[in-house]
């Protein structure tokens, strides 16, 4: 029995979704500037010229990759969230979710969205701010839940943007083979704040 052909428009979302993973990559460990397309046609294959088939810029690919982390980690927050009672429980599996994919499967595309803010283009800034802001919305109304049941403090705007400086940090110095698991780490950072 014969294997079909995957259809040319599936094959090219595959291609441009490895493209979006290897510049997070690349844009990660080289930093955006330092990156050509060179680089990031020889890292996926492909002449560089032909990258243009998927994207117009290099500047777009960058858009790509942080619209991929911010929309991953929203959806991954959202799905989490949908089972999960009580406010106690709903910051620590929100704390978790952030930690798993800032320190694991989107860690690339995250920090290249924490540290390459400036390479954006002003349009671009803009699409990732909204995005940005879904996902600041689900930390902020869980926040609000957790101070309205008296678990944390009222200021839930500094608090947000303190536990953002504090998770986000960890990408610097947590390793996964040392004492904490991710889950323990979101345990223990959440003991701290309640």
């Amino acid at each position: 029995m014969t294997r079909k052909a995957a259809p040319p428009q599936a094959e090219d979302n595959s291609r441009r979704a490895e493209l979006v993973r290897t510049a997070a990559r690349l844009f990660r460990d080289q930093g955006y500037e330092r990156t050509t397309v060179r680089d990031l046609g020889n890292a996926v294959g492909l002449q560089s010229g032909s990258l243009f088939y998927h994207f117009r810029s290099k500047a777009e690919i960058l858009e790509a990759v942080m619209a991929q982390g911010v929309g991953d980690i929203t959806e991954n927050a959202r799905q989490a969230l949908q089972h999960v009672q009580g406010p106690k429980q709903r910051l620590s599996t929100l704390m978790q979710v952030h930690l798993t994919a800032l320190l694991g499967s989107s860690q690339n595309a995250l920090e290249v969205l924490l540290y390459e803010w400036d390479s954006l283009e002003p349009d671009a800034r803009e699409r990732i701010v909204r995005l940005r802001d879904e996902y600041e919305k689900i930390w902020q109304q869980i926040l609000d839940e957790a101070a309205q049941a008296g678990l944390i403090p009222d200021d839930t705007t500094l608090l947000r943007k303190m536990l953002f400086g504090s998770l986000n940090w960890t990408v610097q110095w947590f390793r996964p083979s040392g004492s904490l698991s991710i889950e323990q780490l979101a345990d223990r950072m959440l003991r701290l704040i309640m």
